[in-house]
């Protein structure tokens, strides 16, 4: 059968998977762009429950092989499950995307064929109570992707500074009442420590004073999320790595859900994108910059509105793929 496989083919096996963890956003799009050879080595760097995973193997060659990457222990269990069929097509690797050169070289491999990059939370660990990630549910205040990790949201709640914290939850959420909301938590925590989530949420509630907190709650725990996880610190550095390690002619692709995602990919593909940065009026270039992508999308791809009904989790995320047309090592 031919390895460009429509995702309808692969209908019953990726319900099957989307049960056990969460539905893989944008699936069709993102395999087909990142699949430039049936025979290649690819790189799933953040698995989850092995969504996109699944129909990257599926659609793979006898020669082809899958490496996929998660720091969360309980999506690497969920994908072992689902990709078990294929036996030592796929390996996995319980740490963060930021070590993929170190994985590679362990394996001897140089560069590969492509990467799929699906950045933010998980269904499945936004609906987990004890990991602390949604304000819907009664649960610690923990946010770890990694369980391991020691930073947790409980210590960026109750001890950082009121300006450390509304620091945190204005530039990382893109909150107004950021301030508010901090000096309100530093206010309450003089009290009792803030150790739940709902505990916390009804601060934000009592300092906002809406009908309709969601949007607000949803930017207050994405902040402290990506500060514990120091997601964006990573991301940008990450990226550079990775198109470091794709092979001349091959694909990186990234979905992001959130606009500073978002605007760090764009950054990022747009500088290797544009090479010289002198200024026209130079007869030479003097800044050494050499163009390394092409952008294959133009713009970010988006899911369709039967998507995005069909999978919440669809509605703000973003597809940006790029190819690499140089050596950048």
């Amino acid at each position: 059968m031919s390895w460009k496989k429509s995702a309808k083919n692969f209908k019953s096996e990726v319900m099957a998977a989307q049960q056990d963890f969460h539905l893989p956003v944008l699936l069709k799009q993102t395999v087909g762009y990142l699949l430039t050879n049936p025979d290649g080595v690819y790189v799933d760097g953040t698995v989850g429950g092995g969504g996109h995973a699944l129909q990257i193997l599926s659609c793979l060659g006898e020669g082809g092989r899958l490496i996929t990457v998660d720091q969360d222990p309980e999506a690497i269990q969920a994908a072992k499950r689902r990709l078990s069929p294929f036996g030592e097509k796929v390996s996995f690797h319980l740490t963060g995307f930021q070590n993929l050169p170190t994985i590679l070289r362990q394996q001897g491999i140089e560069a590969v064929d492509g990467i799929l990059l699906d950045l933010g939370v998980s269904s499945h660990q936004l609906d987990s109570p004890g990991r602390g990630f949604s304000y819907r549910f009664s649960g610690p205040l923990d946010m770890r992707m990694n369980p391991q990790s020691l930073k947790t949201a409980w210590q960026v709640v109750n001890t950082y500074s009121e300006k450390e914290l509304g620091s945190v939850l204005h530039r990382y959420g893109e909150e107004k009442m950021a301030v508010k909301i901090a000096r309100r938590i530093c206010r309450q925590r003089k009290e009792k420590s803030i150790d739940d989530t709902l505990q916390l949420r009804e601060i934000i509630e009592s300092t906002i004073h809406t009908l309709r907190p969601q949007k607000t709650l949803s930017r207050i725990f994405q902040a402290l999320r990506i500060e514990v996880n120091g997601e964006i610190e990573i991301l940008e550095t990450s990226i550079r790595q990775c198109i470091n390690l794709l092979k001349t002619d091959r694909r990186l692709c990234i979905i992001s859900y959130h606009s500073l995602e978002d605007r760090i990919v764009k950054s990022v593909f747009r500088q290797y994108s544009q090479g010289c940065t002198c200024p026209p009026r130079l007869p030479v270039c003097v800044c050494g910059a050499k163009k390394i992508l092409k952008l294959v999308t133009r713009g970010a791809l988006m899911p369709s509105e039967e998507e995005k009904k069909a999978n919440r989790r669809a509605r703000s995320a973003k597809l940006r793929v790029t190819e690499k047309i140089a050596d950048s090592r």
